[in-house]
């Protein structure tokens, strides 16, 4: 038989409370044994709150005093204005030539799969760590540099005189097909008496400057002050002539590092110019023809022209695009080059300019429309058409009335 208050009575169905809220009522369900136990450990709890309340209270009030004690002990800096004086010692000192501008990279700027030649750490203009055979072990490199830029220097000349000569010499000048003299073409008795001079005035300068003392000119003191920090700096730099008639040494500016830049151009050029020179003999010596004859750069057509309209039209148009430009090479039609776009159409004839129509771009490629793409040819090519019989009916009325008059 079940106790009676065990269920409870039907007016506290009204008062019905949350467990935690109606513990005391459930004092009846256990034994005065378990009911001390009870009254024992919430005791308990309720101390161990108090207590842990009390500490919390005692540690935020020494973490208040200590961080008090901490602002009032540290000195207040004053900010340091920023003077003319401040500025200039904040500047990287150009003044001279840092050495060992490539000394922290591992291997060699020119060839990435070969380690940095230890001569070369970039101190040097035209210095990318170019040296596969390891010559700049061997020999010593201020030599092979003034052998360079020498080289270099000729081949400028050469690359601009070797074409000129077969378009402007007579033709006893020139060997068959109108191909300049050379080793490989041959020479006749007239060249050969013009290549043998050229050479006889290189020898003699190469004899008056190769032993010369370049450190006490005006630009030799300013060599070795630009160098003295790096390796070798007490000679200079290669190719030191004293040549400056326009004084466009220090047009860039009158520190080391803008002659340095000078110089590193110098170089460039005069590589590009010896590779130029070597294709030049190759090809005449390869195929016997002239490389002026039916070139786009040597003679007036609209080959060359439309290469560079084509070139800047691109870059009128389209810009890179900045969101996959660390992956791929992508380019987007830009928002400039959407107007532009819009603008030539109209200019064309290919649109009224209403709003209705969908701009260029808008595709997912930022192409233009596909309609427009597959006209632009005949356009282009109806209109160099145009400038081709205008200067064709020029060169008529020029041979008619200036070249067969006077005959």
């Amino acid at each position: 038989m079940s106790s009676p208050w065990l269920l409870p009575p039907p007016k506290r169905l009204r008062s019905w409370r949350l467990p935690s809220e109606r513990l005391p009522s459930t004092e009846r369900c256990f034994s005065a044994e378990t009911q001390e136990e009870a009254a024992e450990t919430t005791t308990t709890t309720e101390d161990a709150s108090a207590d842990m309340k009390e500490f919390e209270e005692k540690v935020v009030e020494e973490t208040a005093v200590e961080l008090k004690a901490a602002a009032a002990a540290a000195p207040v800096v004053a900010p340091v204005p920023i003077t003319p004086a401040t500025y200039v010692l904040q500047t990287v000192d150009r003044s001279k030539i840092r050495p060992g501008r490539t000394l922290e990279v591992p291997n060699s700027v020119a060839l990435p799969f070969l380690k940095r030649p230890p001569a070369l750490d970039g101190t040097q203009a035209g210095d990318f760590g170019f040296d596969p055979l390891g010559l700049s072990e061997e020999f010593d490199l201020f030599t092979m540099q003034e052998a360079e830029i020498r080289h270099s220097r000729l081949a400028m000349l050469a690359v601009i005189g070797w074409p000129l000569s077969e378009l402007i010499a007579p033709d006893w000048m020139l060997q068959a097909n109108g191909c300049a003299p050379s080793v490989l073409n041959g020479v006749n008795p007239i060249s050969f008496l013009s290549i043998v001079a050229a050479f006889g005035a290189v020898g003699f300068f190469e004899y008056k400057t190769a032993l010369r003392r370049g450190d006490t000119t005006k630009f030799g003191k300013m060599h070795r002050a630009d160098m003295s920090e790096t390796v070798g700096g007490q000679y200079g730099v290669a190719g030191d002539y004293g040549f400056d008639p326009l004084n466009l040494y220090s047009s860039i500016g009158d520190n080391a590092y803008a002659r340095k830049g000078l110089r590193e151009v110098e170089v460039s050029h005069g590589r590009m110019a010896m590779l130029g020179i070597t294709g030049f003999a190759a090809w005449e010596a390869t195929t016997g023809h002239a490389v002026v004859e039916n070139s786009m750069f040597f003679h007036p057509n609209a080959q060359l022209p439309a290469l560079v309209a084509a070139y800047f039209a691109f870059g009128y148009f389209f810009e890179r695009d900045e969101e996959t430009s660390d992956t791929y090479l992508r380019y987007k039609m830009s928002s400039e080059g959407i107007a532009r776009w819009e603008n030539l159409r109209i200019g064309f004839g290919l649109s009224d300019g209403s709003a209705e129509e969908v701009a260029p771009g808008a595709g997912s490629a930022g192409l233009p429309d596909f309609d427009v793409i597959t006209e632009f040819p005949a356009k282009a090519s109806a209109f160099f058409e145009g400038l081709q019989s205008k200067y064709e009916d020029l060169e008529n009325s020029y041979m008619k009335n200036v070249v067969n008059k006077k005959d």
